[in-house]
């Protein structure tokens, strides 16, 4: 038998090349197939899933795929300016999923578009989609925080995960699509001890997208939904391997407000004003690297700790 010493150790992936591998992926899981025809009331299409650590969906895929699929029943001059969706079921990551658009109302500048994304013939994620042809009008935005260190200077996910031999810590540091740089202490592995209700992140694609707007504002909603509930985790000294721990978002609403692109690096600050009933409210506000507010975000979720 080969002493443990001897054995020898696992090669380390190379994290922008399987980052690059995994932005593609991002793409593949963004190409929806066209079932048109087979219903009256809907618009159908499906769409492929992405195998995680515990086969489970992650909801920020099924938010971007449900965005991609009402955008394809709209005037590609009208772009995505707000969603409101709840999680309904938790998806399964062997199975893909079936999206079923209908066609609520074209008027003059807006259209409204709801999605049902259904496995196994249930819903497991309702979705309303509002989108706009650019017009002109007022103009304003909460400014970018002061004082946040450059995405560069921060080190990556699986330099913070570098020696952990865990499929989820794996799946971070790996085979996640954005490169994510925590800006406070990361909830990977262990508590913050400051315990503030905030969080903020540095993220863009691993790889360039191609220059599709409604791409990359999917990708974006996909992406919105990885760290914001750590305002709340934060907030009460809780770190994502707390044992017992269950954690599940329940509903997201987004506003994209002005053009951007995910594959350039986005700040993400992040807070959390409640949290009570074994549910807490996060919200965020993205801004690109020139200060631009691009986009904001709403989340309640469920956070239930075994000891509270």
């Amino acid at each position: 038998m080969t002493a443990a010493h001897d054995r020898p150790t696992p090669a380390v992936p190379d994290p922008q090349e399987t980052g690059r591998k995994a932005t593609q992926e991002l793409l593949k899981l963004l190409e929806l197939d066209d079932f048109n025809g087979i219903r009256t009331d809907e618009d159908i299409f499906v769409g492929p899933v992405h195998e995680q650590p515990r086969s489970r969906v992650f909801g920020g895929q099924v938010l971007a795929q449900s965005l991609m699929a009402a955008g394809r029943t709209v005037d590609p001059e009208r772009a995505v300016h707000s969603m409101h969706g709840y999680f309904l079921r938790a998806g399964d990551s062997q199975e893909p999923i079936t999206f079923g658009v209908q066609r609520l109302r074209d008027g003059r500048s807006f259209s409204a578009r709801r999605v049902h994304a259904y496995q196994g013939g249930v819903p497991i994620l309702s979705m309303i989609a509002s989108f706009q042809t650019e017009d002109e009008g007022v103009d304003h935005f909460q400014p970018m925080p002061e004082g946040m260190p450059d995405p560069e200077s921060l080190p990556s996910t699986a330099e913070l995960l570098a020696g952990i031999d865990h499929p989820v810590a794996r799946y971070w540091a790996f085979e996640r699509a954005f490169d994510i740089r925590h800006i406070d202490a990361p909830l990977y592995l262990s508590a913050d001890p400051q315990a503030g209700a905030r969080n903020a992140v540095w993220m863009k694609t691993f790889d360039t997208l191609p220059d599709d707007p409604a791409l990359h504002r999917a990708a974006l909603a996909y992406a919105s939904d990885y760290t914001l509930l750590e305002s709340i985790l934060r907030r009460h000294s809780l770190a994502w391997s707390n044992p017992g721990m269950s954690v599940a978002s329940l509903d997201h609403a987004m506003w994209w407000h002005r053009p951007v692109r995910a594959d350039e690096w986005l700040l993400y600050v992040q807070d959390s004003p409640s949290a009570q009933n074994s549910r807490g409210l996060a919200q965020g506000r993205i801004y690109d690297r020139n200060g631009v507010l691009v986009a904001s975000v709403a989340q309640e979720g469920m956070v239930r700790v075994p000891e509270l």
